[in-house]
């Protein structure tokens, strides 16, 4: 599994593209192998209020149904709505052209929580 060092992770398994005060979020390799198909993807209207570990969406596989949680407080900005279209972007390209939502960080701080890609790798092994 690859896991970008340029990206934040949570232990919920979603990732983070920070750059100033916007943050990309989206749900890592490991989710999505864990998913399998993902078939179908919910995500919240732009100006929504988020606030950090709560549920900001529903990502749906042939396996399960996940919630997915902000990494940060703050407003969403946009939702990828190619992904509402073609839920199974998240199996080709999680880190990428999968991404779920952006949000105008309300407190910076809380990107100091996140994990860098060595910490995230090594979580993930200990969960094996």
């Amino acid at each position: 599994m690859r896991f970008p060092e340029v990206l934040k992770y949570t232990k919920d398994h979603e990732w983070a593209k920070v750059e100033g005060k916007k943050v990309t979020v989206g749900i890592t390799d490991h989710a999505q192998k864990a998913l399998g198909d993902v078939v179908y993807v919910e995500l919240p209207a732009t100006g929504k209020i988020l606030k950090k570990g709560e549920p900001f969406g529903v990502v749906e596989s042939i396996k399960a149904v996940s919630d997915l949680y902000a990494p940060i407080s703050g407003k969403v900005l946009a939702a990828n709505s190619n992904l509402v279209e073609d839920p199974s972007q998240v199996n080709r390209d999680p880190h990428g052209a999968a991404w779920m939502i952006q949000i105008e960080a309300s407190h910076e701080s809380e990107v100091n929580d996140l994990m860098d890609a060595s910490s995230y790798s090594k979580y993930v092994e200990k969960l094996k």
